[in-house]
């Protein structure tokens, strides 16, 4: 691991364990893509058993789900796996096939409706975002405040803010942390299935998210 990959990760262990230590209520998202297993291998030192908080879609690849599975027994994770309301059959009859025709709406059922409720039983929560994954998270801070649809608030922590997507390798490389096999593929952010393709652009790794028509989920984005 380089001496600027190491400065960083000492930097984000300093963080965690000033801010984890005593705290109660704390969660951790992840979708199982590279920085989310490196942030979990940092925040795991300090808390093993933190729950970690999966949005099980119905639409992932069957890969994701198999290593979500092959980490969670490795790393003896306390595995949340939340589920929406409907299955994507009953959505699909329903609404018919919203992730080609209204991607925001299915975004909203399948994804950020049911963390924002799970999110009310917690205080402080911890992400892998990083700034240099979009130009929509630029301006992303380390530690910023959260309010959710109910009003209520918390922390949202993202210790890995200023790490490169290099970092991110060279410190799962330095730690034996095997990554999801898409990446092996040519994806260079991996979401459902039917919304993730190979980059558009090699310069933006969320360019083959939504066919490029947006580049958020909406987990991350404030409600209005």
């Amino acid at each position: 691991m380089n001496s600027d990959t190491q400065s960083l990760a000492e930097a984000a262990e300093h963080l965690l364990k000033d801010r984890l230590e005593n705290a109660q209520d704390v969660c951790v998202t992840s979708s199982f893509q590279a920085e989310d297993v490196v942030l979990l291998h940092l925040v795991r030192a300090i808390l093993p058993r933190v729950p970690v908080i999966f949005l099980d879609t119905g639409y992932h690849f069957p890969e994701t789900l198999a290593y979500r599975d092959r980490m969670t027994a490795a790393w003896n994770l306390h595995l949340i796996n939340l589920f929406p309301e409907q299955t994507v059959a009953e959505q699909e009859t329903q609404f018919g096939i919203l992730h080609q025709t209204a991607p925001d709406r299915c975004c909203g059922l399948r994804k950020v409706g049911p963390l924002f409720r799970a999110l009310a039983d917690f205080r402080l929560w911890v992400t892998g975002l990083r700034r240099q994954q979009s130009k929509s998270r630029a301006n992303l801070q380390i530690e910023e405040p959260f309010t959710l649809p109910d009003g209520t608030s918390l922390t949202k922590l993202n210790p890995l803010a200023d790490w490169s997507t290099r970092d991110v390798w060279h410190y799962a490389e330095y730690h034996d942390i095997p990554l999801l096999p898409l990446y092996d593929r040519g994806y260079t952010s991996i979401g459902c299935a039917p919304c993730t393709s190979l980059p558009l652009d090699p310069d933006d790794p969320r360019s083959g998210r939504w066919s490029g028509r947006k580049l958020e989920c909406g987990i991350h984005l404030q409600p209005s």
